[in-house]
């Protein structure tokens, strides 16, 4: 029984090792490819309108919520020790630093990462991708790469979008809900929060926005199976994705705000 468990975890272990070196020589192709040949301009803009336009809506709605929530929160646990005046601070750096660029993510991994995946593995089992190939075209130069690109670049808009949406849900609930003086919120947020939280947002939300992009390409690429391996394809380019960047986010956070 001993030896049949330690089999398993070794089993998982190496086809873990493999998948992450597969996924890194991928990746490796494709910053090759960035820098060895000219990417199509207008299929990064197409790819950005297709992830930012779809997107953006429920990237803000789920701010929104989160900074209404965080509101509440703050109020309820600063209010016991008379410190209420800093939740302005408390919701606008977590806004910026942590939930803005981590749920625009996670949003984007759902509503477009999924998308990619299933596209490009439904391209891989109907062989369209092969026939590229056999034409001798980049199928990273064509498929995989301006999806890459365009991701990052967009990511950093739609963390935007949902600092400023949670940061304005959070401003409301505050003063119109829990009856917190306007000025003091107000003079509160401009004495505490630094242009390097909001920087510092923005760098992680580029760093997800790669990560998940070529997370759903590589298992998109990797597809077999027919139409059940598209769906499992998909299925573990969300799940995957989602626990990168939460593994990334703490690896970020630790570098950036720690002394």
């Amino acid at each position: 029984m001993v030896l049949e468990f330690i089999d398993a975890v070794g089993k998982k272990a190496l086809s873990a090792a493999e998948g992450l070196g597969r996924l890194g020589m991928f990746f490796r192709r494709a910053i090759l490819t960035m820098f060895t040949t000219r990417m199509k301009f207008f299929e990064i803009i197409h790819q950005m309108n297709h992830i930012g336009v779809n997107s953006w809506g429920v990237v803000a709605l789920t701010g929104a919520a989160v900074g209404g929530v965080l509101a509440v929160h703050t109020y309820e646990g600063l209010s016991r020790f008379g410190m209420y005046q800093y939740i302005g601070p408390i919701v606008v750096i977590s806004m910026a630093r942590e939930f803005g660029p981590m749920l625009s993510a996670i949003m984007v991994t759902g509503r477009a990462g999924s998308a990619m995946t299933a596209e490009i593995g439904t391209m891989r089992i109907t062989e369209q991708i092969d026939a590229l190939t056999t034409l001798s075209i980049n199928t990273h130069r064509y498929l995989m790469v301006p999806r890459m690109i365009a991701t990052a670049i967009i990511m950093p808009f739609l963390s935007l979008i949902c600092t400023v949406f949670g940061t304005t849900a959070g401003y409301l609930v505050s003063i119109y809900s829990l009856k917190i003086n306007q000025e003091i919120y107000l003079s509160s947020i401009r004495e505490n929060v630094l242009m390097k939280d909001i920087t510092m947002g923005l760098v992680k939300s580029v760093v997800f926005g790669i990560l998940l992009s070529t997370i759903a390409c590589y298992k998109g690429d990797t597809t077999e199976g027919g139409s059940k391996g598209v769906g499992l394809s998909t299925t573990q380019s969300v799940v995957y994705a989602c626990v990168t960047i939460f593994i990334t986010d703490y690896i970020l956070s630790s570098l950036m705000f720690t002394s």
